[in-house]
């Protein structure tokens, strides 16, 4: 019997986190795959005399729907097939990770400036001087601080000043972070992708009158769009590069509707892409994991 694995998060109670494996899994099924969905709190695998082992040696593959960089370096190790691979996942979950790999392969993104390490939260910010100065020099304002992990739009801010920024440093000083020029123009707006296997499948425009940021958890609504040539060959470089089975990248509008890249998703919700695009984004993932692991050439 061909058997599945797909792990979600230990704690995951979003809807639509809970809908992607669900979908997953009904389009396994039709391919003649038991697929069983999990919470990653399981003996999935673990360091035993030294040597990583896995647990879940009975099924095929995993579809790994959570961003646990431990739990899926040591399935890898142990020899499980894992959808995303690990690096890809590490990766795309530290924002400032994924902006250096993308850097050097004539991928335009945002203007970034990586943060500072701070160990000491009792630290002031004016010992950063310089760096503030350099991002004002460098980004203007209004300027985008980012923390390196976190999803949905969430931990994304927007400084118009430089108390703002003083504000904003001092939040987020003791965490992985980075700055970013804000692509005005692109404000309330970009475009999701979704890629599978290299190719991209489907699109949406995101928009929101109300934030500065599209997504569709803080209230961005999605809308059929017709994905020009440019903005598909960057989405796919994107995920050449990093390695992806499947993503979903958040393009911005540049000054002459170019596309800038702005974020890479390893494990992007489909649900609202799904119903906007009229795509089955699930079937499509499902024939891609079957084939790549059942019909190797």
């Amino acid at each position: 019997m061909k058997k599945a694995l797909i792990l979600i998060n230990a704690y995951a109670r979003l809807k639509s986190s809970l809908n992607q494996s669900v979908r997953l899994q009904e389009e396994f099924e039709k391919l003649g795959v038991k697929a069983d969905i999990k919470k990653n709190n399981i003996d999935t695998a673990m360091i035993i005399k030294g040597a990583p082992v896995s647990f879940i040696k009975d099924y095929d593959f995993v579809v790994y729907l959570d961003k646990d960089k431990y739990v899926s370096a040591l399935l890898e190790k142990a020899g499980m097939r894992v959808f995303n691979r690990h690096d890809a996942i590490r990766v795309c979950d530290d924002k400032m990770n994924t902006h250096i790999r993308l850097s050097g392969h004539g991928i335009n993104m945002p203007d970034t400036i990586p943060g500072l390490l701070c160990y000491n939260k009792e630290a002031p910010i004016t010992e950063a001087m310089e760096r503030i100065e350099l991002i004002e020099d460098q980004l203007g304002y209004p300027c985008i601080v980012k923390e390196s992990y976190g999803s949905l739009g969430q931990h994304v801010y927007c400084a118009n000043n430089r108390e703002e920024l003083l504000e904003l440093m001092e939040q987020v000083k003791c965490k992985a972070h980075l700055f970013q020029k804000m692509i005005v123009g692109s404000k309330g707006r970009d475009v999701r992708v979704i890629v599978i296997g290299g190719k991209v499948v489907c699109s949406m425009l995101r928009v929101s009158d109300t934030d500065f940021r599209s997504n569709i958890e803080l209230g961005g609504i999605g809308q059929p769009f017709d994905l020009p040539q440019s903005f598909k060959e960057i989405a796919e470089k994107v995920a050449e590069v990093l390695s992806l089975d499947y993503c979903g990248i958040d393009i911005l509008f540049g000054e002459n509707a170019e596309p800038i890249v702005c974020e890479v998703n390893s494990n992007a919700f489909f649900g609202a892409i799904e119903s906007v695009s009229g795509i089955n984004v699930a079937a499509t993932y499902a024939k891609y994991i079957y084939d790549t692991i059942y019909n190797k050439k």
